[in-house]
């Protein structure tokens, strides 16, 4: 294999390269503008059970060094995402594609998982606990280990597909809940998802979102997010996909050196649509220039 490539979950990446799920649409939407084949994969769009038309407008407030969005994983349901969006897909794209998956109760992350599992397209379920649990209180399934633990074995027993659980930043010991999705079974761990951010029009002296808080990404968390990939790496045995806030090369090695076997690019993709097509051009420039002869030799490189 190439100097980029690396094994995510049994599968053979040639570089690790990821669109993050809800900047990357269902792919053909980018494939308008480049080749995607020559992303390693990417997460596509976060899909529920149900058809949702997601939040009240707006939805996005521009930061100084990022944005916040409350979008409400607006998707047009399982269904028609295997029947519609993965059909048009599969005429752009000829690789494993990552299914990003969401869900308000145990049950329905393992439907979607379950009907998922039947696509050959995709390769991997990246399943979403950073979602509100409507049997819980409201609070989301990534803030506690047990019920993190019980999403995970659900998605274990119905599907052959690698499980990747995506865990919010937003709680006081990530490495925890980690490790219990490891322990339940969990093929890899995606972080961090976004931090919850607010904006307020001076104005108006309202919120600027409707949902008044939101999902808080770009540049300014990167740094959050090496610390927390970084400690979980160190904490589990599964490979661990970091993300938050990467947008060039030279992220992209200071993020495998924490500890990641492969990186998603979220917010830089909104700002920029050729963000991941010049990060991969550009990747064999910077292992030059810090003497780097195989990505793959430098995962968890910081001890």
């Amino acid at each position: 294999m190439g100097r980029l490539s690396v094994n995510l979950c049994g599968i053979e990446l040639d570089n690790p390269i990821i669109p993050a799920s809800g900047t990357f649409g269902y792919g053909y939407e980018f494939a308008e503008l480049y080749d995607i084949n020559l992303l390693g994969t990417f997460s596509f769009k976060g899909t529920t059970k149900d058809p949702r038309f997601g939040n009240p407008t707006p939805r996005i407030a521009e930061c100084n060094a990022g944005m916040i969005n409350a979008v409400g994983l607006q998707n047009p349901g399982v269904d028609k995402v295997i029947s519609e969006e993965l059909p048009k897909l599969s005429k752009c794209f000829n690789k494993k594609v990552m299914a990003n998956v969401s869900g308000f109760s145990v049950e329905d992350y393992a439907y979607t998982c379950e009907r998922l599992n039947d696509c050959e397209q995709i390769g991997w379920l990246e399943v979403n606990v950073s979602c509100p649990n409507v049997h819980g209180g409201g609070l989301s399934f990534g803030t506690d280990a047990r019920v993190a633990a019980e999403v995970t074995k659900a998605v274990k027993s119905v599907t052959t597909k690698p499980i990747i659980l995506k865990l919010s930043p937003n709680v006081t010991d990530i490495v925890s809940i980690a490790k219990a999705c490891e322990d339940a079974g969990a093929d890899g761990i995606s972080l961090i998802n976004t931090l919850l951010g607010m904006r307020i029009d001076l104005k108006t002296k309202k919120p600027v979102i409707a949902n008044k808080m939101g999902g808080f990404s770009g540049n300014a968390i990167f740094p959050v997010a090496v610390r927390m990939v970084y400690q979980v790496a160190n904490a589990v045995k599964i490979p661990v996909i970091g993300m938050g806030g990467v947008s060039s090369a030279e992220d992209v090695v200071e993020m495998m050196l924490a500890g990641a076997t492969a990186v998603e690019v979220g917010a830089a993709n909104l700002i920029d649509p050729f963000v991941c097509k010049n990060i991969i051009e550009e990747l064999p420039t910077v292992l030059d220039k810090y003497g780097i002869i195989k990505l793959k030799d430098i995962i968890g490189g910081v001890k």
